[in-house]
């Protein structure tokens, strides 16, 4: 159980190895390339009486791996609190600058890991559940990270056809932080968002195996809105927890129109379409796209569009992949050993 809001969280020493018994939170990351679903997934979740989960983090492998205020053994330094509080994202777990003072003071040894899973318990007791997870699709390259921390800790993966994900990406107007921060993005984005879903997807699938059926389970987002109910059961019996009919239900009395509402905004329940590659993705872009990521779409057992790619779109993707590449590897972008 959380420890009440107003109790500061008790250290727990990171024996060497790295392994420590920690308490249950965090106790699920919600992962997959953005456009994927992971909102919808997120409040089917969160619709459960006993799991709560944040909003997009983005900090907290961040901190960890940059050691903003973190030793390098990854115990927590004062300035911590204004490195924090200094992330935009981080007002969304509704600490106050004072509260997180006293904990560390009170705990002047404590791990970076402890120190989450305490801003973990607070953020479940305001919502009054025991459990709480994080969606933050982009962790999907970041599970070595975060499985360390919290070894007890399960992972979700959603994955999407990533024709869809291509469609829906063309449109984003937040592509500039993903697909479209990279160079190609300009010359070709068909085949840069084939790479970046390629790379985020067989990065997680890469990672996830590390951690066995256990801890790592993919789910598909087609199934999410075909079979809600069914999803939502295979979901809760993944986290140990009794299926309720609230997850399937999650949008209930929460559903608004507007013409200018996104299909997230609106709240609307599990619809099947919204994206289709069949009937709005040019052929050429369809060719283009199979030639960079058609590998991973047969692993999904996703079927192709095309019976052929000519030697042009062969040569094209060829190009744009290297370039991809490179500017991966000046980024230090980790991409997956398959690559």
């Amino acid at each position: 159980m959380p420890l009440p809001v107003e109790t500061a969280c008790p250290t727990t020493a990171m024996p060497s190895g790295g392994q420590t018994d920690r308490g249950v939170n965090p106790y699920v990351f919600f992962v997959g390339s953005p456009r994927s679903g992971t909102t919808m997934l997120k409040r089917m979740a969160g619709a459960h009486s006993r799991l709560a989960v944040t909003r997009e983090t983005h900090w907290i492998p961040k901190v960890f791996e940059k050691r903003q205020g973190v030793t390098a053994e990854g115990r927590v330094l004062p300035g911590l609190t204004e490195k924090l509080f200094a992330h935009h994202r981080f007002p969304q777990m509704k600490i106050s600058r004072d509260r997180l003072t006293r904990i560390l003071q009170q705990n002047p040894d404590m791990h970076y890991a402890d120190l989450v899973a305490c801003l973990f318990d607070h953020y479940g007791q305001r919502k009054h559940k025991p459990l709480v997870g994080d969606k933050t699709p982009s962790y999907v390259r970041k599970l070595p990270t975060l499985t360390t921390l919290w070894p007890q800790a399960r992972v979700v993966h959603l994955i999407r056809d990533g024709r869809n994900v291509c469609l829906s990406l063309r449109n984003w107007r937040m592509v500039h932080k993903a697909a479209g921060r990279f160079g190609t993005w300009q010359a070709d984005p068909i085949v840069t968002a084939a790479l970046w879903w390629k790379t985020l997807v067989a990065l997680g699938r890469q990672d996830g195996k590390v951690l066995g059926a256990h801890r790592y389970r993919e789910l598909h987002y087609e199934k999410l809105v075909e079979q809600p109910r069914e999803a939502c059961t295979e979901l809760a019996d993944f986290l140990d927890l009794p299926y309720e009919d609230a997850m399937a239900h999650y949008y209930l009395g929460k559903t608004r129109s507007g013409v200018d509402l996104s299909a997230n905004a609106a709240w609307l329940p599990p619809t099947v379409g919204l994206r289709d590659w069949r009937k709005q993705m040019p052929p050429a872009d369809l060719e283009r796209f199979e030639e960079a990521a058609g590998d991973l779409l047969d692993a999904l057992a996703y079927p192709r569009g095309c019976s052929e790619i000519s030697t042009a779109v062969k040569r094209q993707v060829a190009r744009v992949k290297e370039q991809f590449t490179q500017e991966a590897n000046a980024r230090n972008w980790r991409l997956p050993e398959s690559w």
